[in-house]
């Protein structure tokens, strides 16, 4: 699969302006985003890139910038090395984890080490949504617990409630290049409770787990909601991310009405972790 790459120069830039673009990009498809000083690199795959909407994505800013990009398609190729050579360092959450591909060395011993060849999946720990997901699951009991990730990406998540003591995980992710990246980092990791599903939401259909992960965007998480309530028996968690802090309000509006109630959340450079737990059967 080929993907586009989107260089994205912002003037003036700020980190304000990058993260908003990467939240309303990844609305419209893109899954990949690497920050440089005067801007923003942005990746999606060649068949769903529309850059009239990528336009209209701009336009959504709500800061005093000018925006100028460039295109090119790129073919499908070693994305390990591109990261070894330019984006991905090993990273350090709560004290307990490490994240890291298979070319770094010299790595800290800690509890929970997971080894991750990214490619182009979402997931390196780097992003706040993902390092604020599992700084909370490093507070939270997996044991003998049933899991699902939604939009699993590198499967990172998933591979953090196995190394909790998961009883099973379910990754599920509609990129293609996503699941079998997330096939491939569960094999690094000698995991054997993972299965993942390439698709959607109808994966689930009929199914209930203990706990429910979802690091993907604010329309799909409310588009999803009744969909992860219903997975859900009476106490059961929901963790999502992918949103501002501004967006908990309609968040949990949406929640409520699924009889979810929020618990608690953490705060990093604006984006939020969220948990939620079921109360009733609604």
């Amino acid at each position: 699969m080929n993907y586009i790459e989107v260089k994205i120069q912002i003037t003036p830039c700020s980190e304000v302006s990058t993260d908003l673009l990467s939240a309303f990009l990844g609305e419209i498809g893109f899954d990949s985003f690497v920050s440089f000083e005067e801007g923003l690199f942005a990746y999606i795959p060649s068949s769903l890139f529309d850059e009239d909407r990528m336009k209209r994505s701009f336009a959504l800013v709500p800061v005093d910038c000018a925006i100028d990009y460039s295109v090119i398609e790129i073919p499908d190729r070693n994305w390990n090395e591109e990261w070894e050579k330019n984006y991905f360092t090993p990273i350090v959450i709560g004290n307990e984890c490490v994240v890291h591909s298979s070319f770094h060395t010299d790595i800290p011993e800690v509890k929970y080490d997971i080894l991750i060849d990214p490619k182009m999946s979402f997931g390196t720990g780097h992003h706040e949504t993902t390092s604020t997901m599992m700084e909370m699951m490093l507070k939270t009991s997996f044991e003998n617990k049933v899991v699902l990730d939604m939009g699993c990406g590198t499967a990172i998540l998933s591979i953090l409630a196995s190394m909790r003591g998961a009883k099973s995980v379910t990754g599920v992710d509609i990129d293609e290049w996503a699941y079998e990246n997330a096939l491939e980092n569960i094999q690094l990791n000698h995991i054997s409770n993972i299965d993942i599903l390439l698709g959607g939401s109808e994966q689930i259909a009929g199914k209930k787990y203990d706990i429910i992960l979802a690091n993907i965007n604010r329309n799909v998480l409310l588009e999803n909601m009744k969909i992860y309530s219903a997975c859900m028996n009476e106490n059961s968690e929901l963790y999502m991310s992918g949103f501002y802090k501004e967006d908990i309000p309609v968040i949990c509006e949406e929640a409520n009405h699924c009889g979810l109630v929020l618990e608690t959340y953490t705060e990093k450079n604006r984006w939020v972790g969220t948990k939620f737990v079921k109360k009733g059967n609604i």
